[in-house]
């Protein structure tokens, strides 16, 4: 192969991948909005693609990791296009992981709330007439789980 043909190679490579970067950071930025405008089910519409998307930029990446001459023939340009392109892909990531947590943060309450009241309410007894006894719902177990 001689150096041109390995040189447009390289810079076909980085502008995949600049492409792949920012349809990633795109889609993933309109997921962390849905979580941030409390619209959990809006975030799941790319949820195919970007598990698409997300694996092959995890498989493409790690080539370029192991192997950095796939890119480094490629225009001053095209690499700091790429380099501009993932940094903002990471932004969006940290992003989208605090309206991830902060959602489940609320999820977690509102679990934990629904179970305290459905506690308190299995607790209350009910007696009828003076020599009536006490009945109280037996306890139940409610599971919550912390990985959701």
């Amino acid at each position: 192969m001689s150096n041109q043909d390995a040189n447009d190679d390289a810079g076909e490579r980085v502008e995949q991948m600049v492409l792949l970067t920012e349809r990633l950071t795109e889609l993933v930025a309109a997921q962390a909005k849905s979580f941030e405008t409390h619209r959990p089910l809006d975030a799941v519409v790319h949820g195919d693609e970007i598990g698409r998307l997300a694996n092959l930029y995890r498989h493409e990446s790690a080539r370029v990791r192991s192997d950095p001459g796939l890119v480094s023939q490629a225009n001053l340009t095209l690499r700091r296009r790429l380099v501009r392109a993932t940094e903002a892909f990471d932004a969006v990531l940290a992003r989208q992981q605090r309206a991830v947590n902060a959602a489940k943060t609320v999820t977690e309450g509102l679990v934990r709330a629904i179970a305290e009241e459905v506690a308190s309410q299995r607790q209350k007894g009910a007696t009828y007439g003076p020599s009536a006894a006490t009945a109280i719902a037996p306890a139940t177990a409610i599971t919550l789980n912390r990985r959701a």
